[in-house]
């Protein structure tokens, strides 16, 4: 009998997936080995979403002169088209173009892959990216669903892959020095973190019709999984988010950065006690959002309470900044956003401050950092990346609990062992998503 190549394989599998017969996840080859990368070897890399954050991934990979982009894959013609020459032109190549991602996964001399796709896409192109042989760099929030968490840390696990999630505050010199800062006790003790986000995207505007399909894009294989509903613009490139199918709002797109510069600074590395969640659509009622616009989530721990809150449609917030992080201690509050952090002292009955006030500035270099990171990790097998897959599934449901809470209006505690509410138990229903066929979920 001939040997079957995981390129043979790849390709036969994908056309039964097209067909229906296999779930995309079947895909699975767990005998590939990585290819070994030497100092001085190229890394080939593909990047499977090319609008925004994906193509701002790929740009700060192309800073490393080891680094060459051999695929990209999207949807849309037309941007795919023109992210194509751009690549051609800063590489003197044409990179091979593709739609339809589980193609671009048949080519056996991709190392790694960028999935910088809607977040109901990520679970399925990550889980078989893995299975495929190819180190990852996943966008945030690595699922759109809890139990699509559990798989994707199950698959790089299985296929022992090098990957790394797109909270790039995790590999920030301003952030860890904020760390260092708070490990050193100098705030006293901390009863409670106050975590915010305020943007007006999250409002969006009033609805608009249902149109036709823009030409050039494959809307169907955009859907994906999720549940078909007709062509909307405002469903689509940029507002995903605020709709239930793709995304889940602000709660998501800014509490897995945020929410995880908590959990780093107060060292949680497990889910909290109890989660307690309210949120609306109060400000703009009449808008086109699915997700909230106002929403707020207390997170109860044995020693502290962090609390979330979020306005979609304003742009103002505490201590003079739209978005960020507060540690309140007895010495002084330490508040934080990307551009910098500073210590508000608590005063004493003589007038006298209790702790230094200080400011320290981000130098905007966070990103860059972040993917140098993951480029090393990928030359030394090193699986330890400066944000692993289990510290991204770890944020997503902490984000993904604060929006059930809110959506059900119960009281949560979940057991991260059983998969399960164990308060709550209502709200179990919000935990697995319901793939449309012929897509499958995965199970590892």
């Amino acid at each position: 009998m001939a040997m079957i190549t995981r390129r043979d394989f790849l390709k036969t599998s994908a056309t039964a997936v097209a067909a229906g017969l296999v779930a995309p996840s079947a895909l699975g080859f767990p005998e590939v080995e990585h290819r070994i990368i030497g100092a001085n070897d190229r890394i080939n890399v593909g990047l499977i979403g090319c609008r925004n954050m994906g193509w701002g991934n790929l740009s700060d990979f192309l800073l490393h002169k080891e680094v060459d982009c051999l695929a990209l894959c999207d949807i849309d013609q037309g941007i795919l088209n023109n992210r194509g020459s751009e690549v051609e032109k800063k590489l003197n190549h044409k990179p091979h173009l593709f739609s339809d991602y589980r193609k671009m996964l048949e080519m056996k001399d991709l190392d790694a892959v960028i999935i910088g796709t809607p977040d109901h896409w990520h679970c399925l192109m990550f889980t078989d990216a893995c299975s495929a042989g190819m180190d990852v760099y996943e966008e945030k929030p690595i699922a759109n669903y809890i139990a699509e968490c559990d798989e994707m840390v199950k698959a790089a696990k299985r296929y022992k892959r090098v990957t790394i999630v797109g909270q790039q505050q995790r590999s920030g010199k301003h952030w860890k020095a904020m760390i260092d800062y708070l490990n050193s006790g100098k705030l006293g003790k901390i009863a409670r973190a106050d975590v915010w986000a305020n943007f007006n995207y999250g409002a969006l505007g009033k609805p608009i019709p249902d149109s036709l399909v823009p030409e050039g894009v494959d809307y169907e294989m955009w859907q994906g999984p999720a549940k078909l509903r007709p062509f909307n613009q405002q469903h689509f490139h940029g507002s995903w988010r605020m709709f239930w199918s793709y995304g889940g709002g602000l709660m998501t797109d800014w509490g897995v950065h945020l929410l995880d510069m908590v959990l780093w600074g107060m060292n949680i590395k497990t889910l909290p006690k109890r989660i307690v969640g309210v949120g609306g659509k109060f400000a703009f009622p009449d808008n086109c959002p699915e997700t909230f616009d106002t929403q707020s989530v207390v997170y109860e721990f044995d020693s502290f309470l962090m609390h979330w809150s979020h306005t979609g449609g304003v742009e103002t917030g505490p201590y003079n900044r739209n978005y960020g992080i507060a540690f309140k201690g007895t010495n002084g509050t330490l508040v934080a956003d990307r551009n910098n952090w500073e210590v508000i002292p608590e005063y004493d009955s003589d007038k006298k401050p209790r702790v230094e006030a200080t400011k320290t500035i981000s130098d905007d270099s966070d990103h860059q950092l972040h993917v140098s990171n993951f480029i090393e990790c990928m030359k030394t097998r090193t699986f330890d990346t400066a944000c692993t897959i289990e510290n991204g599934s770890l944020c997503a449901k902490y984000a993904h609990l604060g929006n059930i809470a809110a959506r059900s209006g119960l009281t949560l505690v979940y057991d991260d062992q059983k998969h399960s509410f164990t308060t709550g138990k209502e709200a179990n229903s919000y935990l697995m998503p319901k793939y449309r066929r012929p897509w499958a979920f995965p199970s590892y």
